[in-house]
């Protein structure tokens, strides 16, 4: 994960970046203006800026090209505005943003973007030996649950569900083969089956519930009573303080 460095002047903005970023497992610095900034940006060496552009003392775009003059802009700077124009942004770019956000930021476009610049920006992984890969098949179900399962179809009367889940999504909540007795009354089989759907997801996103709720199409809240009623144990998919 990376080190984000989050600079706006609205306390309420730098709490829901910050929030919404931790939740993804990155490490936030936090900055209300120019000065704290760089102060910042010296002590913790970011790996990627967002820098609002409206500040009381100097503006995202002036800074922004104090580093980029000063040989700083050693990491992307993601811009943001909620009054910026596309005179603006084209500005920004020109001194070395990488990208322009509007607020208000929608969930999606801030990680997409945020995902995107460290994509850019991270070194190239060496491609891994032929010998001893293991490749893993994935099927996508009409349902869009995208869990990749497969009918069993079994000796005894109760049929059973196999989901599949890579070695490296592993957790403590899930093995590599679930298996749902189906003979049994709806309710306890649709909780158990729910239960194991949100566990694999939890597991698969290290615990993240922004990522989590984005996949099931939850409301946070939603999802977090779901997952208290169905017994899920969020402790067990935590990353830290950040799940």
């Amino acid at each position: 994960m990376a080190t984000i460095l989050v600079v706006d002047d609205e306390l309420g903005i730098r709490a829901l970046l910050s929030e919404i970023l931790s939740d993804e497992g990155h490490t936030i610095e936090l900055a209300e203006n120019a000065a704290q900034a760089r102060a910042a940006r010296e002590r913790s060496r970011p790996d990627l800026v967002l820098l609002d552009i409206w500040m009381p003392d100097v503006d995202g775009v002036t800074l922004l090209k104090e580093w980029g003059g000063a040989g700083l802009l050693t990491m992307p700077v993601i811009m943001m505005s909620g009054h910026g124009t596309i005179d603006t942004a084209v500005e920004a770019t020109k001194f070395g943003a990488i990208a322009f956000l509007e607020k208000p930021i929608t969930l999606q476009k801030l990680l997409r973007a945020v995902e995107q610049a460290l994509v850019k920006t991270a070194p190239p992984r060496p491609a891994p030996a032929a010998a001893g890969l293991t490749s893993y098949a994935r099927t996508e179900p009409a349902s869009g649950l995208g869990l990749g399962m497969s009918a069993v179809a079994p000796a005894h009367s109760a049929a059973s569900l196999t989901s599949h889940l890579p070695a490296s999504h592993h957790s403590s909540a899930l093995t590599s083969e679930q298996t749902f007795e189906l003979d049994r009354p709806l309710r306890e089989a649709r909780d158990a089956f729910e239960k194991s759907y949100f566990e694999f997801h939890l597991a698969k996103e290290n615990g993240s519930m922004t990522r989590v709720a984005e996949k099931t199409g939850l409301e946070r809240t939603h999802l977090y009573r779901k997952l208290k009623q169905l017994g899920v144990d969020l402790s067990r998919n935590k990353r830290g303080a950040g799940g």
